[in-house]
């Protein structure tokens, strides 16, 4: 059966994107506890498999069931637009311990035989210490699968933010929801949801979180019970060529007019960037990129914005025609 969100007025003004590390890295905990989604992530498995084979992820895993419910206090919604992981933890560490049990009690009920297991048992016995213990393991995971690729993954996640923001621009909220995943209907100020669970919430004026995800495919989530704010997690555009080593040719044109560095920045802005994303996905240091990106910009083929803690740097129309050769 669908899923069903009811939107009222206020809701309509108070829906926003954002990106968040925390999640990505329960996705990312989770997929190596599920084979079926390991397509997309084979060259990321074998990047992290040595590292990865270090970590008991049991905890973690005892309360991701296959069908069913994994407590909101672990995985909260994005705290902001674009939060550091940092930021989110310290949100986890500061759970309140009761309710994180009974959310935890819920979870486990929904694993056959996890609620009466030894495991099971120590979490909910010792509220306080499952908080402490469970972050510091969310945390580690973090350090050790997600935090050296998270620039690579933030300037996907970021693009598919500007892209999708765009589009909410030209064509609304009702016209973009079935555009982000053909699993969303709209219709009547309602968001029809069809996926492998049952949920229907009166949105109350809190508005509805979308979130785009790395690690989150084949699936769609509608997540989060009051009092947490209304959050839709998706597939983020682009994860098929996440891996794929950059092919941008830059050509010999565009290098004698603007020189090798600064024709090369051009060429790699494909979709909206950020100093760091560039850097990272040209093996070049940050201070340069930035200094070619500052020069580009002050020339009129680059605009940068701000999103969250970041500035993300996308092509004008003249730097697009200049870089596809059209100008």
């Amino acid at each position: 059966m669908p899923s069903l969100l009811h939107f009222g007025e206020d809701d309509l003004l108070n829906c926003r994107f954002a990106v968040s590390p925390l999640w990505e890295t329960q996705e990312a905990v989770r997929t190596l506890n599920r084979p079926a989604r390991h397509g997309y992530q084979a060259h990321w498995l074998r990047r992290i498999r040595t590292a990865a084979a270090g970590l008991d992820l049991a905890p973690l895993w005892l309360l991701m069931p296959q069908t069913g419910y994994s407590p909101d206090w672990l995985g909260p919604p994005p705290i902001g637009p674009a939060a550091t992981f940092e930021e989110e933890i310290a949100a986890v560490r500061a759970a309140d311990p009761e309710a994180a049990r009974e959310e935890t009690a819920r979870s486990l009920a929904d694993t056959p035989g996890a609620l009466e297991s030894s495991r099971g048992r120590a979490l909910l016995k010792d509220p306080v210490r499952m908080v402490q213990e469970l972050a510091d393991l969310m945390e580690t995971a973090w350090h050790t699968l997600l935090e050296p690729d998270w620039p690579r993954l933030r300037a996907l996640l970021e693009a598919d933010v500007a892209f999708h923001s765009r589009r909410l621009a030209e064509v609304g909220l009702g016209g973009l929801l079935p555009e982000i995943d053909r699993r969303f209907g709209w219709q009547s100020h309602t968001l029809t949801i069809e996926w492998k669970g049952r949920h229907e919430r009166e949105l109350a004026g809190q508005g509805l979180v979308l979130m785009p995800s790395v690690f989150i495919w084949p699936d769609v989530v509608s997540s989060f019970d009051p009092p947490w704010q209304p959050t839709l997690a998706y597939p983020a555009r682009g994860i098929g060529g996440l891996w794929a080593e950059p092919s941008h040719h830059t050509s010999d044109a565009l290098v004698r007019l603007l020189g090798r560095g600064r024709a090369t920045v051009l060429t790699a802005l494909d979709e909206p960037a950020t100093t760091t994303a560039l850097a990272h996905r040209l093996g070049l240091a940050p201070s340069s990129v930035s200094a070619h990106l500052a020069a580009l910009r002050d020339t009129g083929l680059l605009i940068s914005r701000r999103y969250g803690h970041q500035v993300l740097y996308e092509r004008t129309p003249l730097g697009i025609a200049l870089a596809s050769g059209e100008a």
